[in-house]
């Protein structure tokens, strides 16, 4: 006993070291191509404010209106889960986290627009906007009133533009430079992009700006957004997208689903563009399957249909926006766009009942497979991963809280990211 038993082999050791050699490159490519997530936290919305439009108190702003929205439409936990069809069980909670966050947080992802929401302006107009917003953004993070992540989407690289775009990126990069450095939460959106080559042009752009201000190599990323029928599939009939991740070189953060521009490249009627559509459906899954295992993260789109006006079209624009929020996070796309302060209430009561409703099977599930006890799940630890990363997400966006989860599972945060994968963070 405690001496290995020997067995019989047929194969010398040179066959294994022949394969392995044999293998080496590839093991390389899944490392460099597959580094799975990226461990730190993904915003669960994005907010588009037009350049000229963005100022100061954009954030508090934004956090009123939604409150003032809640209040005037569904002032109690009740009237919101008789709107939403949120279950008994979760109203009180959901409503009650919502406020808070709205209070407390109210937009996740600032991206400052100078694209479709802000349009073709005089240069000189344009220029002073970008640089008024390089100074907003870095007062923000100075007196702590940011949102976590911030940002510009330029112009694309497309010839009638190009140049604009990439003035206005520097303006801003600049302005941040000068005013202190480059935020953590730094965030740039390039759209409208076609061809992979565009996203190259746009890492040489941003390689050319780190060598000008002495920064590390690889510092600035990018979000691709995926709105135009050739970021799907090719002329030479290949799919695109993996192309393009390819082609950022590690630098490419997320891919963003334009609902409108991309249903309208479709030939979709203006009365059926939407985040629930085929053509829609089609892209995100092909986003989907090109984004895993490469660290590159995925954002649904917006809904155009605005929840103003009186309590009843109010109500009607909530439903929508709550299910389709919904959906979008059933098919894992915990991410998307919200166009006016008065969706942000059912962006967060969705986001919340999503992960509060799962809470106690996860945590359940979880310390089952921790402690070996089974259940009548049978979880891998691709599954483990899985469900430490939806506990992470739940506590990275305010819906659950530590306590619950360490009550629950016996689990600590580190012990969460350790499962996930993630490295180990700081509570949020």
């Amino acid at each position: 006993m405690g001496q290995q038993e020997t067995v019989a082999t047929s194969l010398a050791d040179t066959v294994r070291e022949g394969i392995g050699a044999a293998l080496a490159q590839v093991d390389a490519d899944l490392a460099r191509r597959y580094p799975g997530d990226p461990g730190t936290r993904q915003p669960v919305h994005t907010v588009y404010v037009p350049g000229d439009a963005f100022a100061a108190d954009t954030l508090r702003s934004w956090g009123d209106q939604a409150l003032a929205a809640l209040d005037a439409h569904a002032p109690d936990a009740g009237a919101l889960a008789a709107v939403l069809g949120i279950p008994d069980a979760l109203a009180a909670d959901v409503h009650d986290r919502v406020r808070a966050k709205l209070v407390r947080e109210p937009i996740e992802d600032l991206r400052i627009d100078f694209e479709d929401g802000y349009g073709p302006r005089p240069d000189a107009e344009e220029d002073a906007a970008a640089a008024r917003a390089a100074a907003l953004v870095a007062a923000a993070y100075e007196n702590g009133m940011a949102a976590p992540y911030m940002g510009i989407r330029m112009k694309c690289m497309e010839e009638a533009v190009r140049d604009r775009g990439i003035r206005t990126l520097d303006i801003f990069l600049t302005g941040l430079m000068e005013a202190g450095g480059l935020p953590g939460g730094l965030v740039l959106t390039l759209p409208k992009v076609t061809y992979a080559e565009q996203v190259t042009a746009m890492v040489r752009l941003l390689e050319a700006f780190e060598k000008a201000r002495g920064l590390e190599s690889g510092r600035i990323g990018f979000e691709i957004q995926i709105e135009t029928t050739q970021s799907i599939l090719g002329a030479d009939g290949r799919a695109t997208v993996a192309r393009m991740i390819e082609a950022a070189e590690g630098r490419a953060t997320s891919l963003h689903y334009g609902t409108f521009d991309y249903s309208a490249s479709c030939g979709v009627s203006a009365a059926h563009q939407s985040l629930d559509h085929p053509v829609a459906d089609h892209a995100k899954a092909v986003m989907q399957v090109a984004a895993a295992g490469t660290g590159v993260r995925l954002s649904d789109g917006s809904t155009n249909v605005l929840p103003v006006g009186t309590t009843d079209r109010v109500h009607e624009a909530w439903r929508l926006h709550y299910g389709l929020v919904s959906r979008s996070l059933a098919r894992a796309y915990y991410q998307g766009w919200d166009m006016h302060p008065a969706h942000l209430p059912t962006r967060y009561a969705a986001v919340y009942a999503f992960y509060r409703g799962g809470l106690e099977q996860a945590a359940a599930r979880l310390a089952a497979y921790v402690a070996k006890a089974g259940g009548d799940v049978m979880d891998e630890p691709a599954t483990a991963k899985a469900l430490s990363g939806y506990l992470l997400r739940g506590l990275d966006c305010g819906a659950v809280d530590i306590a619950e989860v360490a009550r629950l599972t016996g689990l600590t945060r580190a012990d969460l990211d350790a499962l996930a994968g993630r490295p180990t963070a700081t509570a949020v």
